[in-house]
Protein backbone atom coordinates (compact mmCIF):
# COMPACT_ATOMS: atom_id res chain seq x y z
CA UNK A 1 0.00 0.00 0.00
CA UNK A 2 1.48 3.35 -1.01
CA UNK A 3 0.84 6.74 0.65
CA UNK A 4 -2.02 8.67 -0.87
CA UNK A 5 -1.07 11.62 -3.06
CA UNK A 6 -3.00 14.79 -3.72
CA UNK A 7 -5.01 14.89 -6.90
CA UNK A 8 -5.63 18.24 -8.55
CA UNK A 9 -9.10 18.56 -7.10
CA UNK A 10 -7.88 18.00 -3.57
CA UNK A 11 -4.99 20.43 -4.04
CA UNK A 12 -7.48 23.06 -5.19
CA UNK A 13 -9.55 22.35 -2.11
CA UNK A 14 -6.59 22.80 0.23
CA UNK A 15 -5.66 26.07 -1.46
CA UNK A 16 -9.25 27.25 -1.21
CA UNK A 17 -9.35 26.46 2.50
CA UNK A 18 -6.11 28.36 3.12
CA UNK A 19 -7.60 31.37 1.33
CA UNK A 20 -10.66 31.33 3.56
CA UNK A 21 -13.44 29.91 1.42
CA UNK A 22 -16.92 30.59 2.76
CA UNK A 23 -18.71 28.18 5.11
CA UNK A 24 -21.44 27.80 2.50
CA UNK A 25 -19.03 25.57 0.57
CA UNK A 26 -18.45 23.19 3.48
CA UNK A 27 -20.31 20.28 1.87
CA UNK A 28 -18.41 20.49 -1.40
CA UNK A 29 -15.09 20.75 0.44
CA UNK A 30 -15.69 17.68 2.56
CA UNK A 31 -17.13 15.77 -0.40
CA UNK A 32 -13.96 16.48 -2.36
CA UNK A 33 -12.02 14.50 0.25
CA UNK A 34 -14.19 11.38 0.01
CA UNK A 35 -12.09 9.78 -2.76
CA UNK A 36 -9.27 9.57 -0.21
CA UNK A 37 -11.23 7.04 1.85
CA UNK A 38 -12.33 3.49 1.16
CA UNK A 39 -14.54 1.13 3.18
CA UNK A 40 -12.80 -1.60 5.11
CA UNK A 41 -12.45 -4.84 3.16
CA UNK A 42 -13.53 -8.10 4.79
CA UNK A 43 -9.87 -9.11 5.11
CA UNK A 44 -6.40 -7.98 4.09
CA UNK A 45 -5.19 -10.64 1.62
CA UNK A 46 -1.55 -11.43 0.96
CA UNK A 47 -0.01 -12.75 -2.23
CA UNK A 48 2.57 -14.56 -0.08
CA UNK A 49 0.29 -16.02 2.57
CA UNK A 50 -2.93 -17.73 1.51
CA UNK A 51 -5.63 -17.37 4.15
CA UNK A 52 -6.76 -20.96 4.53
CA UNK A 53 -9.04 -22.07 7.34
CA UNK A 54 -6.40 -24.40 8.78
CA UNK A 55 -3.80 -21.64 8.80
CA UNK A 56 -6.15 -19.11 10.39
CA UNK A 57 -7.19 -21.62 13.06
CA UNK A 58 -3.54 -22.32 13.89
CA UNK A 59 -2.81 -18.59 14.02
CA UNK A 60 -5.67 -18.07 16.44
CA UNK A 61 -4.25 -20.73 18.79
CA UNK A 62 -0.75 -19.28 18.57
CA UNK A 63 -2.07 -15.77 19.27
CA UNK A 64 -3.35 -16.96 22.65
CA UNK A 65 -0.42 -19.32 23.37
CA UNK A 66 1.56 -18.51 26.55
CA UNK A 67 4.07 -21.37 26.31
CA UNK A 68 6.05 -19.36 23.75
CA UNK A 69 7.05 -16.82 26.41
CA UNK A 70 9.90 -17.20 28.88
CA UNK A 71 7.67 -17.08 31.96
CA UNK A 72 4.96 -19.20 30.35
CA UNK A 73 2.36 -16.52 31.08
CA UNK A 74 2.45 -14.10 28.13
CA UNK A 75 0.86 -14.34 24.71
CA UNK A 76 0.24 -11.92 21.84
CA UNK A 77 -3.09 -11.21 23.52
CA UNK A 78 -1.37 -10.02 26.71
CA UNK A 79 -0.47 -6.67 25.13
CA UNK A 80 -2.85 -6.72 22.15
CA UNK A 81 -6.09 -7.70 23.85
CA UNK A 82 -8.66 -8.61 21.25
CA UNK A 83 -11.60 -7.88 23.54
CA UNK A 84 -10.19 -4.38 24.18
CA UNK A 85 -9.84 -3.28 20.58
CA UNK A 86 -6.45 -4.89 20.15
CA UNK A 87 -4.35 -3.15 22.80
CA UNK A 88 -4.10 -2.77 26.59
CA UNK A 89 -4.81 0.94 27.23
CA UNK A 90 -1.39 1.36 28.88
CA UNK A 91 1.33 3.87 27.91
CA UNK A 92 3.86 0.99 27.92
CA UNK A 93 3.19 -2.72 28.25
CA UNK A 94 4.96 -4.90 30.83
CA UNK A 95 6.99 -7.84 29.56
CA UNK A 96 7.76 -11.26 31.01
CA UNK A 97 9.77 -9.79 33.91
CA UNK A 98 7.45 -6.84 34.45
CA UNK A 99 9.81 -4.43 32.68
CA UNK A 100 8.11 -1.90 30.44
CA UNK A 101 8.59 -1.70 26.69
CA UNK A 102 9.89 1.44 25.03
CA UNK A 103 6.81 2.26 22.95
CA UNK A 104 3.07 1.95 23.32
CA UNK A 105 1.49 -1.24 21.96
CA UNK A 106 -0.64 -0.32 18.91
CA UNK A 107 -3.86 -2.09 18.02
CA UNK A 108 -3.74 -5.22 15.86
CA UNK A 109 -7.19 -4.54 14.44
CA UNK A 110 -7.00 -3.41 10.81
CA UNK A 111 -3.18 -3.35 11.12
CA UNK A 112 -2.67 -5.69 8.17
CA UNK A 113 -3.90 -2.84 5.96
CA UNK A 114 -1.00 -0.60 7.01
CA UNK A 115 2.04 0.17 4.87
CA UNK A 116 4.24 -1.51 7.50
CA UNK A 117 4.21 -2.59 11.15
CA UNK A 118 5.54 -1.07 14.39
CA UNK A 119 5.72 2.67 14.99
CA UNK A 120 8.94 2.89 12.96
CA UNK A 121 7.82 0.54 10.19
CA UNK A 122 10.68 -1.90 10.73
CA UNK A 123 8.53 -4.92 9.84
CA UNK A 124 6.96 -4.87 6.37
CA UNK A 125 4.06 -7.22 7.17
CA UNK A 126 2.04 -8.61 10.06
CA UNK A 127 3.76 -11.95 9.41
CA UNK A 128 7.16 -10.40 10.13
CA UNK A 129 5.83 -8.37 13.04
CA UNK A 130 4.43 -11.47 14.74
CA UNK A 131 7.90 -12.96 15.05
CA UNK A 132 9.42 -9.96 16.83
CA UNK A 133 7.84 -9.75 20.32
CA UNK A 134 8.36 -13.48 21.03
CA UNK A 135 12.14 -13.03 20.84
CA UNK A 136 12.29 -9.52 22.32
CA UNK A 137 14.18 -9.78 25.64
CA UNK A 138 11.86 -7.28 27.34
CA UNK A 139 8.60 -8.60 25.91
CA UNK A 140 8.16 -12.38 25.71
CA UNK A 141 11.83 -13.16 26.18
CA UNK A 142 12.29 -16.45 24.32
CA UNK A 143 16.03 -17.13 23.72
CA UNK A 144 15.83 -18.02 20.02
CA UNK A 145 13.56 -18.92 17.13
CA UNK A 146 14.91 -22.47 17.26
CA UNK A 147 13.84 -22.77 20.88
CA UNK A 148 10.31 -21.60 20.04
CA UNK A 149 10.16 -24.28 17.34
CA UNK A 150 11.44 -26.85 19.86
CA UNK A 151 8.64 -25.93 22.26
CA UNK A 152 5.94 -26.13 19.59
CA UNK A 153 7.35 -29.38 18.22
CA UNK A 154 7.07 -30.93 21.67
CA UNK A 155 3.29 -30.39 21.71
CA UNK A 156 1.56 -33.07 19.57
CA UNK A 157 -1.50 -30.94 18.88
CA UNK A 158 0.63 -28.21 17.33
CA UNK A 159 2.56 -30.68 15.20
CA UNK A 160 -0.73 -31.82 13.70
CA UNK A 161 -2.04 -28.25 13.33
CA UNK A 162 1.10 -27.12 11.49
CA UNK A 163 0.85 -30.13 9.17
CA UNK A 164 -2.75 -29.21 8.34
CA UNK A 165 -1.91 -25.53 7.80
CA UNK A 166 1.22 -26.15 5.68
CA UNK A 167 0.57 -29.48 3.93
CA UNK A 168 3.29 -28.98 1.32
CA UNK A 169 6.14 -28.47 3.81
CA UNK A 170 8.44 -31.35 4.70
CA UNK A 171 9.07 -29.75 8.12
CA UNK A 172 6.02 -27.55 8.71
CA UNK A 173 6.82 -26.60 12.33
CA UNK A 174 9.23 -23.71 11.75
CA UNK A 175 9.44 -20.08 12.79
CA UNK A 176 8.60 -18.72 9.35
CA UNK A 177 5.36 -20.66 9.40
CA UNK A 178 4.68 -19.44 12.93
CA UNK A 179 4.69 -15.89 11.56
CA UNK A 180 2.54 -16.85 8.59
CA UNK A 181 -0.09 -18.50 10.79
CA UNK A 182 -0.38 -15.59 13.19
CA UNK A 183 -0.37 -13.19 10.25
CA UNK A 184 -3.18 -15.10 8.54
CA UNK A 185 -5.29 -14.79 11.67
CA UNK A 186 -4.55 -11.06 11.99
CA UNK A 187 -5.42 -10.38 8.35
CA UNK A 188 -9.06 -11.02 9.19
CA UNK A 189 -9.09 -8.74 12.26
CA UNK A 190 -11.17 -5.92 10.77
CA UNK A 191 -13.73 -3.73 12.51
CA UNK A 192 -16.23 -2.12 10.12
CA UNK A 193 -18.25 0.79 11.47
CA UNK A 194 -21.04 3.13 10.40
CA UNK A 195 -18.40 5.16 8.54
CA UNK A 196 -18.06 2.25 6.11
CA UNK A 197 -21.80 2.22 5.56
CA UNK A 198 -21.63 5.95 4.78
CA UNK A 199 -18.78 5.41 2.30
CA UNK A 200 -20.85 2.73 0.59
CA UNK A 201 -23.62 5.25 -0.03
CA UNK A 202 -25.85 4.96 3.03
CA UNK A 203 -25.89 8.65 3.84
CA UNK A 204 -28.17 8.16 6.85
CA UNK A 205 -25.51 5.99 8.54
CA UNK A 206 -24.00 9.07 10.21
CA UNK A 207 -25.86 11.59 12.34
CA UNK A 208 -25.95 15.27 11.48
CA UNK A 209 -23.43 15.96 14.26
CA UNK A 210 -21.09 13.27 12.95
CA UNK A 211 -21.34 14.65 9.42
CA UNK A 212 -20.51 18.11 10.72
CA UNK A 213 -17.58 16.56 12.54
CA UNK A 214 -16.38 14.95 9.33
CA UNK A 215 -16.59 18.32 7.55
CA UNK A 216 -14.56 19.91 10.35
CA UNK A 217 -12.06 17.04 10.17
CA UNK A 218 -11.72 17.43 6.40
CA UNK A 219 -11.47 21.22 6.35
CA UNK A 220 -8.86 21.22 9.12
CA UNK A 221 -6.58 19.08 6.94
CA UNK A 222 -6.65 15.89 9.04
CA UNK A 223 -7.45 13.80 5.97
CA UNK A 224 -4.09 14.66 4.45
CA UNK A 225 -2.52 11.90 6.56
CA UNK A 226 -5.48 10.01 8.00
CA UNK A 227 -7.05 8.46 4.93
CA UNK A 228 -7.49 5.15 3.15
CA UNK A 229 -9.49 2.22 4.52
CA UNK A 230 -7.66 2.30 7.88
CA UNK A 231 -7.97 6.09 8.22
CA UNK A 232 -4.19 6.18 8.57
CA UNK A 233 -1.35 3.70 8.56
CA UNK A 234 -0.51 4.37 4.91
CA UNK A 235 2.44 6.74 5.32
CA UNK A 236 5.07 8.12 7.67
CA UNK A 237 4.95 11.66 8.96
CA UNK A 238 7.15 13.85 11.10
CA UNK A 239 5.82 14.41 14.60
CA UNK A 240 5.95 18.17 14.92
CA UNK A 241 5.54 18.95 11.23
CA UNK A 242 4.28 22.51 11.68
CA UNK A 243 5.71 23.22 15.14
CA UNK A 244 8.36 21.42 17.18
CA UNK A 245 6.76 18.70 19.30
CA UNK A 246 7.41 19.29 23.01
CA UNK A 247 9.88 16.99 24.82
CA UNK A 248 10.24 14.60 21.90
CA UNK A 249 13.08 12.17 22.63
CA UNK A 250 12.19 9.16 20.50
CA UNK A 251 13.99 9.29 17.14
CA UNK A 252 11.17 7.40 15.46
CA UNK A 253 11.85 5.76 12.09
CA UNK A 254 15.50 6.86 12.27
CA UNK A 255 16.11 4.06 14.76
CA UNK A 256 15.18 1.54 12.07
CA UNK A 257 16.73 3.17 8.99
CA UNK A 258 19.57 5.30 10.46
CA UNK A 259 18.77 7.95 7.87
CA UNK A 260 18.86 11.52 9.15
CA UNK A 261 15.79 12.40 7.08
CA UNK A 262 13.75 9.90 9.11
CA UNK A 263 14.36 11.50 12.50
CA UNK A 264 11.11 11.98 14.43
CA UNK A 265 9.08 10.33 11.66
CA UNK A 266 6.51 7.77 12.77
CA UNK A 267 3.93 5.70 10.97
CA UNK A 268 0.68 7.68 10.92
CA UNK A 269 -1.74 6.12 13.39
CA UNK A 270 -4.99 4.59 12.23
CA UNK A 271 -8.06 6.41 13.52
CA UNK A 272 -10.15 3.24 13.47
CA UNK A 273 -11.53 2.67 17.01
CA UNK A 274 -9.49 5.67 18.19
CA UNK A 275 -12.04 6.48 20.89
CA UNK A 276 -11.20 3.12 22.50
CA UNK A 277 -7.43 2.93 22.08
CA UNK A 278 -5.95 5.64 24.29
CA UNK A 279 -3.57 6.73 25.63
CA UNK A 280 -2.16 8.11 22.41
CA UNK A 281 1.14 8.45 20.54
CA UNK A 282 4.19 6.20 20.51
CA UNK A 283 4.81 6.95 24.19
CA UNK A 284 1.22 6.96 25.42
CA UNK A 285 1.77 10.47 26.73
CA UNK A 286 -1.63 11.91 25.76
CA UNK A 287 -4.56 10.57 27.76
CA UNK A 288 -7.60 12.25 26.22
CA UNK A 289 -8.79 12.22 22.63
CA UNK A 290 -9.75 15.89 22.85
CA UNK A 291 -6.20 16.83 23.86
CA UNK A 292 -4.79 14.67 21.08
CA UNK A 293 -6.95 16.38 18.46
CA UNK A 294 -5.95 19.84 19.67
CA UNK A 295 -2.26 18.93 19.68
CA UNK A 296 -2.51 17.49 16.18
CA UNK A 297 -4.05 20.75 15.05
CA UNK A 298 -1.34 22.84 16.68
CA UNK A 299 1.80 20.83 15.99
CA UNK A 300 0.93 19.03 12.76
CA UNK A 301 -1.33 21.48 10.98
CA UNK A 302 -0.32 24.78 12.53
CA UNK A 303 -3.90 25.52 13.52
CA UNK A 304 -5.44 26.46 16.85
CA UNK A 305 -8.62 24.39 16.88
CA UNK A 306 -11.40 25.85 19.01
CA UNK A 307 -13.15 23.83 21.68
CA UNK A 308 -16.17 23.64 19.39
CA UNK A 309 -14.12 22.39 16.43
CA UNK A 310 -12.33 19.87 18.63
CA UNK A 311 -15.57 18.51 20.04
CA UNK A 312 -17.01 18.25 16.54
CA UNK A 313 -14.02 16.28 15.25
CA UNK A 314 -14.17 13.96 18.26
CA UNK A 315 -17.85 13.34 17.53
CA UNK A 316 -16.89 12.19 14.04
CA UNK A 317 -14.00 10.07 15.31
CA UNK A 318 -16.34 8.18 17.59
CA UNK A 319 -18.25 7.00 14.52
CA UNK A 320 -15.10 5.08 13.54
CA UNK A 321 -15.61 2.70 16.45
CA UNK A 322 -16.31 -0.63 14.83
CA UNK A 323 -17.64 -3.98 15.90
CA UNK A 324 -15.32 -6.52 17.50
CA UNK A 325 -15.78 -9.89 15.74
CA UNK A 326 -16.57 -11.81 18.92
CA UNK A 327 -16.96 -15.25 17.36
CA UNK A 328 -13.77 -14.90 15.34
CA UNK A 329 -11.62 -13.86 18.32
CA UNK A 330 -13.02 -16.41 20.76
CA UNK A 331 -10.13 -18.14 22.54
CA UNK A 332 -9.81 -21.69 21.23
CA UNK A 333 -8.91 -24.79 23.20
CA UNK A 334 -5.12 -24.98 23.05
CA UNK A 335 -3.25 -28.25 22.54
CA UNK A 336 -2.10 -30.03 25.68
CA UNK A 337 1.60 -30.03 26.53
CA UNK A 338 3.75 -33.02 25.71
CA UNK A 339 5.42 -35.02 28.47
CA UNK A 340 8.65 -32.97 28.29
CA UNK A 341 7.82 -29.46 27.06
CA UNK A 342 11.07 -27.42 27.13
CA UNK A 343 11.29 -24.50 29.55
CA UNK A 344 13.16 -21.30 28.69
Amino acid sequence: MKPNLFNSRLLFTVISISLGISSASADSISDSYLPLFQPLPKEAPSADNELTEAKVNLGRMLYYETRISKNGQMSCNSCHMLDKYGQDNLPFSPGHEGKLGGRSSPSVYNAALHVAQFWDGRAPTVEEQAKGPVLNPVEMGMPSADFVVEVLSSIPGYVEAFKAAFPGDASPVNYENFGKAVGAFERKLVTPSRWDEYLRGQKAALTAAELKGYETFAKAGCATCHNGPAMGGAMYQKLGLAKEWPNLKDQGRFEATKQESDKHFFKVSSLRNVSETGPYLHDGSVKSLETMVKMMGEYQLGKALSDEETASIVTFLKSLKGEIPQAYISKPKLPESGPQTPKA
